[in-house]
């Protein structure tokens, strides 16, 4: 089953998980949206990372949409997650990857524009945080906000465990 993903903050984080994403065939990235940036910028943001090297594969920009790989992806530029419309590319999991929208309440935005899960790539002061190979069998379907904890629990929490 393929997995229909948007990404809200296409900084660091949210380029990271399009890069991956474009590796799996059972995650399709639909959508981008970061208020701050234009196509053209994400665009070469994507293709050349100072970090991981050069995108290997073909980045254009088509009006106001990037085109990776020969497939369409939408990029919007709004500031409210209420405003993104993630149901018209049948988003159905957004990650929050801007560092703005960590509490429910402020996640929660997402699903008013179509999306029915969220995932923000920071801590948050009150969604349930989950870090595989520690807590993730604890994760109930039901939970429509979550946060996948900091990149220093990722690292540390596994180890913990032990």
């Amino acid at each position: 089953m393929v997995v229909k993903v948007g990404i809200n903050g296409f900084g660091r984080i949210g380029r990271i998980v399009f890069r991956n994403a474009v590796e799996h065939n059972d995650v399709d990235i639909v959508a981008v949206n970061d208020p701050f940036i234009e196509p053209h910028y994400a665009a070469y943001m994507l293709k050349y990372d100072s970090t991981h090297g050069q995108f290997k594969g073909e980045i254009k920009v088509d009006g106001n949409n990037l085109t990776v790989n020969g497939k369409t992806i939408r990029f919007h530029m709004e500031k409210d997650p209420a405003n993104i419309p993630w149901s018209e590319t049948g988003a159905y999991y957004v990650v929050e990857s801007t560092g703005v929208f960590t509490t429910t309440e402020k996640a929660k935005a997402h699903l008013k524009g179509g999306a029915k899960k969220v995932v923000i790539s920071a801590p948050s002061a009150d969604a349930p945080m989950f870090v595989m190979g520690v807590n993730h069998e604890t994760y109930k379907s039901d939970i429509e906000v979550l946060s996948n904890a900091s990149c220093t629990t990722n690292c540390l929490a596994p180890l913990a465990k032990v």
